[in-house]
């Protein structure tokens, strides 16, 4: 939030102005002196401005006659000097208001016209910008021109020095705001400015008086964008990539999922989404429906679905539009060129003959314009040495090289295959767009190369910064600084062929015949998705009566509002449901409760009383064989004990803030953790067959208060599992509203703890199993190595993976070789353990086994792919594939933490995405008790109506029960309801 202080201190500078000038944004987080996080593109461009215009200055200087010159010349000197060329001069003005002295809106109330100082007006009050707002400039230099006669001022001419050889409107109406601010400090008109230019220092004539009414309005944007309490919108656009503040926008539109994230959405259609409450690109991704088209528009090209864009990305899969083509037939060429577009100059031609190792790579270089015509020569000798040639680009720019460079140095001769590489090139922008829609943000080379897992290596990341490296290394002639640009510009080749032959599989292949785990093959055909239900859609209107109309005409309601009043049958059973439903419920049984002789929290006498109630509880009693509703009405007091300054007196059969009782709770936490059954479901059972009258909000309510008495149960499971001698570990996911989560189980063989985590990094199992000094059971995940313990690999997950190498390579006779005496050897293994069980007396003898397999890998030789692989596996994991064949106890696979991970997919398919970060840690904590007792052999309803925190005690309890009295009945006696 902006202070006030800040607001009428806020002065207006060019850097602002040039700021608002590319993104409102961009100036708002410069007036904030927001941290930038940098840009090698920015700083390079204000580097040059910089010494350009010290350059610049310097020349004038000396170009002006003796004596007229002037530096930083002070307010009252440029009128009454005579000096021609003044440098460097701070100018300061005052933004004048609107005329006829109203004041502009406030930016959070833009409808608001109110006077500022009416004392009246209790709605947020317009600022009067003149008394808020100052103008400055410091201008690069002023020109005067003499008058020429009595009555005639002297004009003045501001001059602005921009380093690029191209010019655009930005630069131009900074120059206006020069000769604005100088204007109404001088109070003259500023006819016209000069801008110097580039290499050769051009000289361009503005005229600034035509601009000012545009520069008005931009300051009247600036100073209303600049009032404002609260940033503007932030929208992500081209500028971005040459802003110093593009990581710390970026970040902010990815946390908001902004829609302006896809590169390709207009500012007209982005507020049309949001007129529709459409702000984020997983809201859009929904909107997409497949449509038949018109026949007289089917052999035209598909317009561009944004929807279809943001659904591809929230599934992470291609999709297809219509039957795109992509037939390469000959040698394919691909094409990348690098240039300084401020002077059309291109020094960098990278050519890329062939695909995978056999690919040729040429990068012809250019020191100077002169040599242009020399690489463009050279590479058209390129073109007329491959045998038909096709030439593949990616986007315009290289469209418009090829158009320049044949205009200006020539063409290759009518005929050649050179000639018809040129004329045929192949824009691989055209085939994607519109057709294939990829998971990336942008269609951008580098998005969609990095997508298919390319990587660049060196330090460029950008084309801007490219640029500015070319222009380094024409100051400084390093040979490093034109290694790493061919290099960029090869592995630009290289990005590039990899995109063109994942765009030709997509395009020959049909989603149906998907079956390899590979993003070159996860493509879906966007006309194949499900078409939108018409028959159930809602009903909207622009019209609010038709609105009402349709509400009118709903079943329910015409059931229960007009039926009723037209037929006397339907009004008397209504009646009657009514009486049935609003009656009073029988008492089974009244209670009085005693009165306390002591506090039950300090033992002190002398409590207050504080009133008398009657209260009736609604619970469940269990017998042997049924279950019925059980009402109770108790009669207590409650009282307040001045020691601790506690009101007790409430009977601890009610569960807290309901009238429901601990049988109620735990049937419910039962059927909804153990049963898996939904919460909506669960009540419409209970007040059918109970008639317990329970709102299906409650069900929530009992899981998150049970979820916070059992805490401390999984907490002591956990400790119970760090103290043992082995620990199974798995993960697995979870997709809840907006994105995917982890869940991570651990379990022995007694126990089982779930634990929520927002990503699938290690941090996690290391900070829960710190202290475990036993043997770590678990898959192959890399996380997993982090923890400082033993460690035993699932060889039933090795097994699996070593099946499907051989399934792959069926004649790859090495890598059955191996897998083979692996399975000899683990056969050997599973025989043992079948006859004697985990004991490591008789595991032991086949060390020996696993020496021989391992000395007989080590001399092998091996060359197929495959095999390679195979060997080099098992050697990494040497250490931690055979650890159980020294610790009694511990399997040899992971098969206890997989059990575990069904019984959270059981629930998983229940909660069906539908459930927050809170809630799924809720269901963790009782799934981990849940599956505790069954683990320990305790029924798990059982547990929920004892009262009891603690599995293991509940355990033994039980146990020494049924040895003292095998017929005895479960304790139905404890106090959970009240304890939660």
């Amino acid at each position: 939030m902006v202070s006030e202080g800040f607001l009428l201190s806020m002065t207006i500078i060019p850097s602002l102005f040039e700021a608002f000038l590319k993104c409102p944004i961009k100036c708002w987080l410069r007036a904030t002196s927001e941290i930038a996080s940098g840009n090698t593109y920015a700083e390079w461009v204000r580097t040059q401005n910089e010494s350009f215009r010290a350059t610049e200055t310097e020349r004038l200087l000396a170009e002006a006659p003796e004596g007229e010159p002037a530096r930083s010349p002070s307010r009252e000197n440029l009128k009454a000097g005579k000096w021609r060329l003044a440098v460097d001069i701070v100018v300061q003005a005052t933004l004048p208001t609107p005329s006829g002295g109203a004041s502009y809106p406030s930016p959070t109330n833009p409808g608001s016209s109110t006077n500022p100082t009416d004392s009246s007006n209790s709605g947020p009050r317009a600022t009067r910008l003149s008394e808020v707002f100052a103008l400055e400039t410091r201008l690069h230099a002023v020109e005067r021109v003499p008058s020429e006669g009595r009555g005639k001022p002297a004009e003045f001419i501001p001059i602005r020095f921009v380093f690029t050889n191209k010019l655009g409107k930005d630069d131009k109406l900074l120059l206006a705001f020069d000769g604005y601010v100088l204007s109404e400090s001088l109070g003259r008109a500023i006819a016209a400015g000069k801008i110097i230019h580039g290499d050769d220092h051009a000289t361009l004539k503005v005229k600034t008086a035509a601009l000012a009414g545009e520069v008005r309005k931009r300051l009247e944007k600036i100073a209303a964008l600049l009032s404002s309490h609260a940033p503007p919108d932030l929208v992500l656009n081209r500028h971005c990539a040459e802003c110093q503040f593009q990581a710390w926008c970026r970040q902010k539109a990815l946390e908001k999922d902004d829609l302006s994230l896809l590169a390709r959405m207009s500012e007209k259609e982005r507020k049309k989404l949001h007129s529709k409450g459409i702000f984020t690109v997983t809201q859009l991704s929904y909107t997409f429906r497949p449509r038949r088209r018109p026949k007289r528009l089917r052999d035209k090209r598909e317009r561009y679905h944004h929807s279809l864009k943001a659904l591809a990305i929230r599934e992470k899969k291609i999709h297809i539009v219509g039957s795109p083509e992509l037939k390469i037939e000959g040698t394919p060429v691909y094409l990348d060129v690098e240039g300084l577009p401020d002077r059309d100059f291109y020094y960098l031609i990278g050519v890329r003959i062939g695909d995978g190792e056999s690919a040729v790579q040429h990068s012809l270089w250019a020191d100077s314009t002169q040599d242009e015509k020399r690489i463009w020569n050279e590479f058209l000798d390129i073109l007329a040495s491959v045998k038909e040639p096709v030439l593949v680009h990616y986007g315009s720019y290289e469209t418009t090289f090829l158009a320049r460079m044949t205009a200006r140095h020539g063409n290759p001769p009518e005929g050649s295959g050179a000639m018809k590489a040129i004329a045929g090139a192949v824009n691989l922008v055209s085939v994607i767009f519109a057709q294939i829609y990829l998971p990336t943000l942008s269609n951008g080379l580098k998005d969609l190369a990095a997508w298919f897992g390319f990587k660049w290596s060196g330090p460029i990341q950008a084309g801007t910064h490219a640029i500015a490296l070319r222009q380094q290394w024409e100051q400084q002639a390093e040979a490093l600084l034109k290694r790493n640009l061919t290099s960029y510009n090869s592995e630009d080749c290289q990005a590039l062929a990899l995109v063109a032959k994942a765009v030709a599989q997509a395009c020959g292949r049909d989603a149906a015949a998907n079956t390899a785990d590979h993003p070159l093959c996860d493509v879906i055909n966007a006309d194949s998705l499900p078409k939108q239900n018409t028959m159930w859609r809602k009903f909207t209107s622009p019209i609010p009566a038709f609105e009402e109309i349709n509400k009118a005409a709903r079943w329910d309601y015409q059931r229960d509002r007009i039926y009723i009043r037209t037929n006397n049958r339907l009004k008397r059973a209504a009646k009657a449901q009514s009486r049935t439903s609003r009656g009073a419920m029988r008492i089974n049984e009244e209670i009085i409760c005693e009165r306390p002789r002591v506090c039950p929290h300090c033992k002190r006498k002398g409590m207050k009383l504080l009133y008398g109630a009657a209260r009736i509880l609604c619970d469940l009693r269990f017998s042997k064989y049924g279950l019925r509703r059980w009402i109770v009405k108790y009669h207590f007091r409650s009282y307040y004990c001045a020691g601790c300054r506690v009101c007790f007196g409430k009977p601890k059969e009610f569960w807290q803030g309901t009238k429901y009782g601990r049988n109620v709770a735990a049937l419910l936490i039962f059927k909804t953790v153990d049963l898996c059954m939904k919460q909506r479901t669960i009540a419409q059972e209970l007040n059918r067959l109970y008639q317990l009258r329970l709102p299906e909000r409650q069900v929530h309510r009992f899981k998150a208060r049970a979820a916070d008495f059992y805490e401390d149960s999984r907490r002591k499971i956990l400790t119970e599992m760090v103290k043992g001698a082995v620990i199974h570990a798995d993960e697995t996911r979870i997709a809840l509203h907006t994105k995917s989560a982890y869940v991570w189980v651990f379990a022995t063989f007694r126990e089982v703890a779930y634990f929520y985590a927002e990503s699938r990094e290690g941090d996690l199992p290391l900070k829960l199993l710190d202290g475990f000094e036993g043997v770590l059971v678990s898959d192959f995940y890399a996380a997993y190595d982090s923890l400082p313990c033993s460690q035993q690999k699932c060889l039933l997950h090795l097994m699996r993976d070593l099946n499907d190498a051989v399934l792959n390579d069926p004649y790859d006779e090495e890598i059955k070789e191996i897998v083979t005496s692996f399975a000899i050897l683990l056969n050997g293994i599973v025989e043992t353990t079948d006859r004697w069980g985990l004991k490591c007396h008789f595991l032991r003898k086949h060390l020996l086994d696993v020496d021989r397999f391992y000395r007989q890998l080590s001399r092998a030789s091996y060359h197929s792919e495959a095999a390679l692989k195979c060997k080099e596996r098992f050697e990494k994991n040497r250490e931690k594939l055979f650890t159980f064949l020294n610790h009694s106890g511990v399997p040899w696979n992971n098969n206890n933490a997989e059990h575990a991970i069904k019984a959270f997919a059981r629930l998983r398919r229940a909660i069906d995405g539908l459930s927050t970060p809170e809630g799924i840690e809720d269901y963790l904590v009782l799934l981990s008790v849940c599956q505790t007792c069954k683990y320990m052999g305790v029924d798990f309803l059982d547990f929920l109506r004892s009262g009891e925190k603690d599995i293991h005690a509940f355990a033994e309890s039980r146990r020494g029960r049924r040895r003292r009295s095998p017929r005895s009945e479960p304790n139905i006696g404890g106090h959970i309801g009240g304890q939660y």
